[in-house]
């Protein structure tokens, strides 16, 4: 598993945590992810880590209370997905004709990992991907595949896409095509692995699969993700509690008249008080959102206050943030770790 990035679009969250450990619908993202890929009947797990390498292990160990073996590989410099798998080449079990599936640590996914691996299987493929089809490919570059699913050719991004196909963030290698990636530097899987393996005429497979799928890069879709995995629109065997409206989990303490819906989920120690809303959001441990305050589309980071009759829509509050009452923050805002602002500073209506 690729969990070596920055998340530097996910700022301010990602300043205390690496994006694959931000609370997601009460865990971990990457527990998602791992438990997902247990129950395709994986056992042995490497953790290709970078930023903040070490909170992986705190949390995770050596992986037994998920029943899986866990390792951990650190990169010291950034080597590309390509050279990220590459580095923990000699981590890897099994013979040079056994698959070994690749997961991209920030994609939340519903596809059919088994049938993955059954195509890969069947076709005897040097790779297979997941992908998946978007209405609006120009964002991404683009994997057009011919009537039998082998891959065509592997595009970037273009103004004119030829297919509506993309990466989805899941790869099914051969041993022996990971062990022939260059070693000890950067190396993209998009531009140098995959166009490679093409123009040497091997087999390149893309497993398509309609499934639910969401790339968590961008704080919106981070909170859309935690908000599906809570009302069970995304799978994943590892909810800590039954799927619906909301996840509310430990101390946490919500006000008879407060109202809380759309997903959010509701961290262990955090508190809503009376009147206030909190609409598909996700709220740290520890955070406070006061009396009449409305809360949607949003994240609260651990302790953070959120004032009395604050309206947040759309944004995105770090650790500790201390918002005073009656300031109105819409979409984009990020307010940084520990920033306090005083009552009534940020207003978009005439009122007060």
């Amino acid at each position: 598993m690729l969990v070596g990035g920055k998340g530097t679009r996910l700022r301010p969250l990602t300043l205390s945590a690496p994006k694959p450990m931000l609370p997601t619908a009460g865990v971990p993202f990457l527990t998602h992810q791992l438990t997902r890929a247990r129950e395709a009947g994986v056992d042995h797990v490497v953790l290709a880590t970078s930023y903040r390498a070490e909170m992986f292990e705190e949390h995770f160990g050596d992986g037994s209370a998920l029943g899986l073996d866990l390792e951990y590989v650190t990169e010291t410099e950034p080597m590309g997905t390509g050279g990220g798998i590459r580095n923990v080449a000699g981590r890897l079990r099994g013979s040079a004709a056994d698959p070994v599936l690749i997961f991209n640590g920030d994609v939340l996914s519903g596809h059919d990992i088994v049938a993955q691996l059954a195509m890969h299987a069947a076709h005897d493929a040097a790779v297979t991907l997941y992908l998946t089809e978007v209405a609006d490919p120009r964002a991404f570059g683009c994997v057009p595949v011919d009537a039998g699913a082998k891959v065509l050719a592997f595009l970037e991004k273009t103004p004119e896409p030829v297919s509506n196909l993309i990466n989805a963030g899941c790869y099914i290698f051969r041993r022996s095509v990971i062990d022939e990636i260059p070693y000890g530097r950067p190396v993209s899987v998009e531009r140098e692995t995959f166009p490679q393996l093409l123009d040497a005429h091997a087999t390149v497979m893309g497993y398509v699969d309609a499934a639910y799928w969401l790339d968590l890069g961008t704080p919106a879709a981070f909170v859309q993700g935690s908000c599906d995995l809570v009302r069970g629109i995304a799978p994943s065997p590892a909810l800590p509690g039954p799927v619906g409206d909301a996840l509310v989990l430990g101390d946490a303490r919500i006000a008879a008249s407060a109202v809380v819906s759309g997903g959010t989920c509701i961290s262990p120690g955090a508190v809503v008080d009376e009147g206030a809303t909190v609409d598909g959001s996700v709220v740290f441990d520890g955070a406070v959102i006061e009396a009449g305050a409305r809360v949607r589309a949003s994240v609260i980071g651990r302790g953070a206050r959120i004032g009395a009759g604050c309206v947040l829509d759309g944004v995105v509050i770090g650790d500790d943030a201390q918002i005073g009452a009656r300031n109105e923050l819409l979409t984009g805002v990020r307010v940084w770790p520990g920033a306090v602002l005083a009552a009534g500073s940020v207003r978009f209506s005439s009122d007060e």
